[in-house]
């Protein structure tokens, strides 16, 4: 142990803050999409049935309350970061993510206790990652000489975005044995992680002092962007008889008050003696249009794990003989492709950034993504797997080639003394986007599934022998619920036919209606349907973030005096 520990003080500081960052964001990212695929077994373990009425909502939070938590904080965690030290916060970080999977382990009870301390737990991790997110590119940044900073960069991206695609297989393996698993195994790598931080990372950047804590600006920001995520997640669920609650006054009011609110606090921002949110950080050419086209890309990706979910555990799996226990696993297992390109084109196209600049990898990543959304609007429900997994691996090729050299960029641009509030900023855009895309593509395939579902619903159950009347009152199942029933593998047909109706139906007509493939033939004509439109949106948008990352301009790196003096230049332009 003592010659590790030697070795390890001869190691370069710039390695050792390259590994501790992407072990953390790795973590953190993973353990937002983990969840995804594990839900089924934890629902089941704490006795909660997320279809049935009223417990929606514990399911729509259980998803998106960490990744919303995130995206509030992250700009403040950067803004005390700056003011405090970035390691110190980044350090902190990893302790109260750390802390959070302990408590998610160890969550106690059954039903709706259970539910409400695993989402309280939850947010405690968001918190976490929160620090994790908004510190690690800026630590990055101090510690790497600008040569270097696309390959480091590179390999942090694809830990953070690859992560979320990783949880999905190690999520699937663990809950196939114990839902608590999935909370564990975050505890090992956390205490490593936190211990490692706090005896290896150093401050490389002199905090800024004496600068006061802009508490009108976090009480604006954070309080309008909640009350915005929050408004538009319950603006998916079924509201007064409508299919989607965008009716619902309290989703209009509160969507209403987050904008006002969002902008009195730009107003604040340029009125205050010190800011959090760095208005004039958007005179810099290269971080405004990194920014918009990583915001845009961000819409673009953030709702393509769910649909390929859904894809697979709801359809292509369960006709393919898979049993609905056992479709999260191997829905991960058969995304692994989307990972892979992730994993080899992320630090390469970081390490070639370095020496050609971002603007022509970002702009072809973008373009080869949308690619990949208009090749997967030519696959059947039914498809051909060699055909998917080829599409998906082009998809992450494109993101990953965008992701590195499109971080770079924005973390070169930024002055030493506004990294960590820039990287919290670019954050934040990366997570607000990856929230309202999940919301964007539910509306839009709720919209194809509330035109489509309940004829198709209808038409198979009386064909099936199902009565008129109980079929009529089956295919008014909301789309929500359908969706959600593919998502986490479930056959609702059991719980949605009554008992009685069940065993009056003939033992033939009986085994139809339960079989595996029944229930994703029906859904999955209305489906494709939602898919057509979520996905060439998504290829349309990858296409605009590729027209604005062309206008990024040429490479620009923003040195300080004295700051990585080999090779270093004062705002240079190459």
């Amino acid at each position: 142990m003592t010659n590790v520990l030697k070795r390890l003080a001869t190691v370069d500081y710039k390695w050792i803050a390259l590994s501790n960052t992407t072990l953390g964001v790795l973590m953190a990212s993973l353990n937002g999409s983990i969840m995804l695929i594990a839900l089924p077994a934890i629902f089941r373990g704490i006795g909660v049935n997320p279809l049935a009425p009223g417990e929606t909502v514990y399911l729509l939070w259980s998803l998106l309350g960490y990744m919303v938590v995130t995206a509030v904080l992250l700009v403040t965690c950067g803004r005390l970061s700056d003011m405090f030290g970035r390691v110190k916060l980044y350090n902190l970080g990893f302790a109260i993510f750390t802390l959070g999977s302990i408590l998610l382990f160890f969550i106690q009870g059954t039903g709706n206790t259970a539910a409400i301390e695993l989402i309280v737990f939850r947010l405690v991790q968001g918190v976490g990652g929160a620090f994790l997110f908004a510190n690690s590119a800026a630590i990055l940044t101090d510690a790497f000489p600008p040569r270097e900073r696309g390959m480091a960069m590179g390999i942090n991206q694809v830990a953070a975005i690859a992560g979320g695609f990783v949880g999905l297989v190690l999520g699937g393996v663990l809950a196939a044995f114990d839902w608590r698993l999935v909370f564990l195994v975050s505890v090992p790598v956390g205490l490593v992680g936190t211990v490692w931080a706090y005896l290896k990372l150093r401050e490389t950047a002199r905090p800024r002092e004496r600068q006061k804590v802009d508490v009108l600006g976090n009480m604006l920001f954070a309080g309008g962007l909640t009350v915005l995520l929050v408004a538009l997640t319950y603006g998916i669920q079924p509201y007064g008889g409508h299919t989607m609650g965008w009716t619902n006054p309290i989703v209009i009011g509160g969507i209403a008050l987050g904008l006002v609110m969002l902008g009195v606090f730009a107003w604040v921002e340029q009125h205050v003696e010190d800011p959090m949110f760095r208005i004039e950080l958007f005179r810099i050419r290269m971080f405004t249009i990194g920014n918009l086209s990583g915001f845009l890309a961000s819409i673009a990706r953030g709702g393509l794990q769910f649909m390929l979910i859904i894809w697979l555990q709801g359809i292509w799996l369960p006709l393919h003989g898979y049993d609905f226990e056992v479709t999260p696993l191997w829905a991960g297992i058969y995304m692994l492709p989307l990972s892979l390109g992730f994993l080899i084109m992320g630090p390469l196209s970081g390490y070639l950034s370095d020496r050609y600049g971002s603007r022509l990898f970002a702009t072809l990543g973008m373009v080869v993504t949308a690619c990949g959304f208009v090749g997967l609007l030519l696959l059947p429900a039914d498809f051909q797997y060699v055909r998917f997994a080829l599409l998906i691996l082009m998809l992450g090729i494109g993101m990953g080639m965008f992701a590195a050299p499109n971080t770079t960029a924005i973390m070169n641009a930024l002055p030493a003394e506004h990294r960590g509030v820039g990287s919290g900023m670019r954050s934040t855009f990366q997570n607000m986007a990856n929230t309202l895309s999940i919301t964007l593509i539910f509306s839009l395939v709720t919209v194809g599934l509330a035109a489509r579902l309940p004829s198709a619903l209808y038409q198979g159950l009386t064909s099936a022998g199902i009565p008129g009347e109980v079929a009529s009152r089956v295919s008014h199942l909301p789309p929500i619920s359908a969706l959600f029933a593919a998502f986490l593998g479930y056959n609702p047909m059991s719980t949605l036919l009554p008992a009685s109706v069940l065993r009056s139906l003939p033992e033939a007509t009986q085994h139809t209606v339960l079989s595996k493939p029944f229930f994703p033939n029906l859904l999955s004509g209305p489906f494709m349907h939602g898919v057509t439109v979520a996905f060439t949106l998504s290829a349309v948008i990858s296409l605009i973030a590729a027209f604005a990352s062309m206008f990024r301009g040429r490479r620009y790196i923003h040195e300080e005096v004295g700051e990585h003096p080999a090779g270093a230049t004062s705002a240079a332009q190459r």
